[in-house]
């Protein structure tokens, strides 16, 4: 053991187990090497941990991107050392929690580096990221460790990944947009002809919800759905747009159809023999698609700033949306009164190379072979998926989370594990 090591290994004897953890972690497995600049830093996997050539003066850009005089701080990642130093010379931190996202690579670091200065300030909180379930504002993750953390950490990486590309994501819905005020004038006519959401809300209390959704482990449910359709006393059924075509095939007409997406058009949710099918939407959606459906339609908002002005004027309960059509199906099964909501095809990831079921691969999105990204399914594997669908499952985790008085169930171990929904021993193969 170096004289560096057991310098930082004492002082992480703040931390009994986490120093326990980093001695059993193997840095030796880490494709590390020095690479050299006006400085010098640490390349992992071809990542560098920081500059090479001015690690003080990046780490003090990235200490300022945080909230002025904040006194309590999380960084997640431990890099070198520099971003903890340049935020412990601030006199109004009183507390900075440091995450470890990759625990090898913290211990390669200790073995190296000297990190007894920082880790020994009686304001320091260490911790491994993956011990959390939910990240911490305000923070500043790591660059360098968004990509090499590793897979006890990745949940957690997820959400910091998701939380840094919000303002990204969220620029399709900018209010002002020539796109976005032309289609909210166009649904300012049937937006102002149809019902209310929130006419249904509390409608079904007690009643158990089947949300299906496209993704591939559908299929497999689909003979079952079909039979259990049929039953008088059966729960009720409510399925995303691009689910209609399979379920319609299958002899399955369910009670309510949602759809959020300005690009669904009659060939992914055709209008035709809807008489008996509620359309609940936001607006936005297909004009022509709308006209044509027989059956009743519902309209309500989501929180969103892009619908802020119109809400005013033409008043609407609103659903909760996180990105993917799901969100508001789960939210509206939850305000109808259900007490138990079941999953179907509820995927977020690309089992067996597929993308959804009753698809062509890449009809609704990008195919399955160019996904770089990926989750756990339900059996601890890895599973493809592409970043979008990680942020979508992670908003739905949340919203469990903020509703423990509705039991949520998944029927497959196919798709991505989702935290807080049980898998129903009913449906769900070993």
């Amino acid at each position: 053991m170096s004289e560096i090591f057991q310098r930082n290994c004492a002082v992480l004897e703040r931390w009994p187990q986490i120093l326990q953890r980093l001695l059993a972690e193997a840095p030796e497995s880490l494709p590390a090497e020095l690479v050299e600049g006006n400085g010098s830093t640490l390349s992992v996997s071809g990542v560098q941990l920081t500059s090479r050539h001015d690690r003080i003066s990046e780490a003090q850009l990235q200490a300022d991107s945080l909230p002025a005089n904040s006194p309590e701080v999380h960084v997640y990642g431990t890099g070198l050392g520099d971003v903890q130093r340049v935020l412990l010379t601030s006199r109004s931190l009183q507390r900075l929690h440091v995450h470890i996202l990759n625990g090898a690579l913290f211990a390669l670091v200790l073995q190296l580096l000297e990190q007894d200065d920082w880790l020994n300030d009686p304001r320091v909180v260490l911790t491994y990221a993956g011990d959390q379930t939910e990240i911490k504002l305000p923070f500043f993750a790591l660059p360098a460790e968004l990509v090499l953390a590793d897979d006890f950490n990745a949940r957690i990486r997820d959400r910091l990944v998701s939380e840094v590309h919000v303002g990204f994501s969220n620029q399709p819905f900018a209010p002002d947009t020539p796109e976005n005020l032309q289609l909210l004038e166009q649904a300012r006519t049937l937006l102002q002809r149809d019902t209310d959401v929130g006419v249904l809300f509390g409608t079904q209390p007690g009643r158990e919800v089947f949300i299906i959704a496209t993704g591939p482990s559908l299929q497999q449910h689909l003979p079952r759905l079909r039979a259990i359709w049929d039953a008088a006393d059966r729960p009720l059924f409510m399925c995303v747009d691009t689910a209609l075509v399979s379920l319609r095939k299958h002899g399955i007409e369910p009670d309510i159809v949602v759809s959020i997406d300005h690009r669904i058009t009659p060939r992914y949710l055709p209008p035709d023999n809807t008489a008996h099918i509620a359309l609940v939407y936001l607006p936005r959606l297909d004009e022509k698609l709308l006209s044509a459906w027989r059956g009743p339609r519902y309209v309500g908002y989501s929180t969103s700033p892009l619908y802020a002005q119109i809400r005013q004027q033409i008043p609407r309960a609103q659903l909760f949306v996180g990105g993917s059509v799901i969100h508001p199906a789960i939210d509206l099964a939850v305000k109808m009164g259900a007490c138990r909501v079941t999953l179907f095809g509820a995927d977020f990831a690309f089992p067996g190379e597929r993308t959804h079921t009753g698809w062509q691969d890449g009809d609704l999105g990008p195919p399955a072979n160019l996904s770089r990204h990926w989750v756990l399914d339900g059996r601890g594997n890895k599973v493809k998926t592409q970043l979008n669908f990680r942020g979508y499952l992670i908003e739905l985790e949340r919203y469990i989370a903020q509703h423990p008085h509705v039991r949520f169930y998944n029927t497959s171990r196919d798709g991505a594990l989702i935290a807080g929904a049980e898998f129903d021993p009913d449906w769900t193969a070993p």
